[in-house]
């Protein structure tokens, strides 16, 4: 059984919902982001999204955006993230591990070196933001087949003439995209949510979970009354821009986690 799978297997048995956060690798040096990392499950995390950086960031909105400069200039590649969850792994082997970015520095390392050494490391899932389920053949199909988990977005545009494409090879968990438009633009609106999420969830059989626009643990609280996970990054990144300590975002990590566990 995958880590993705076997901690959502978990979860239910607790009769709770999953708290997953992003960061963005690298950001804003490695040894700190190497700090959060290592600190995000006893903050409570259930799964991490760890993102990596790419030039040209469309889905993102500022803060992920200046998120991902700091990462480059701080000389941070694929390879060294995925060093990062090798390290991470010599302590830490079951708490699962997503990687968020875009297609072109997968395609730049090379699709099948990518494949042989993602698993490797460590890494359980991809979230490929730019490829759509008509270039499945790209990515999705080769790193299913070499055991990672191919996680695809849903979002309030995807009707339900269009969802069966998107739920279509997709593993692990489907990510329901709260909002229209960028990361960060606007604050999620659980009463909004909640009929998308139940016309996916009657759809698959898989977790469905929650992200963009969640800012604090009351909207987390009410988010997991919803879906099967809810999904923090801007709020989480943003402190790391604001130049606090990892002891004090990963303080904020845990307060949005009991916000999850109190659904």
């Amino acid at each position: 059984m995958s880590r993705i799978r076997h901690s959502f297997s978990q979860l239910e048995s607790e009769g709770r919902s999953a708290f997953i956060a992003y960061v963005m690798a690298g950001d804003p040096d490695p040894e700190t982001s190497f700090e959060l990392l290592r600190g995000l499950p006893e903050a409570g995390v259930d799964i991490i999204e760890l993102g990596f950086p790419f030039t040209d960031p469309m889905a993102d909105g500022p803060i992920i955006q200046l998120a991902g400069q700091r990462s480059l200039a701080a000389g941070t590649t694929l390879a060294g993230v995925l060093d990062m969850v090798a390290r991470f792994r010599e302590d830490n082997d079951k708490t699962p591990v997503v990687l968020m970015g875009y297609y072109n520095p997968i395609s730049s390392y090379g699709v099948e070196a990518f494949l042989r050494d993602a698993p490797t490391s460590g890494v359980d899932g991809l979230i490929v933001v730019d490829l759509p389920p008509e270039e499945d053949d790209e990515l999705c199909l080769p790193a299913m087949s070499a055991g990672i988990d191919f996680i695809r977005l849903a979002t309030p545009t995807t009707d339900d003439r269009r969802l069966p494409q998107v739920l279509r090879n997709t593993s692990g968990f489907i990510y329901y995209v709260s909002i229209t438009g960028i990361t960060g633009a606007a604050a999620a609106s659980p009463a909004d949510i909640a009929p998308d999420v139940a016309r996916i969830k009657s759809a698959t059989d898989l977790p469905v979970c929650v992200g963009f626009g969640i800012r604090t643990p009351d909207v987390a609280t009410e988010v997991a009354r919803i879906a099967d996970g809810a999904v923090v990054g801007s709020a989480i990144v943003q402190r790391l821009g604001q130049g606090q300590a990892p002891a004090n975002v990963l303080g904020f990590i845990n307060r949005l986690a009991e916000g999850v566990r109190n659904a």
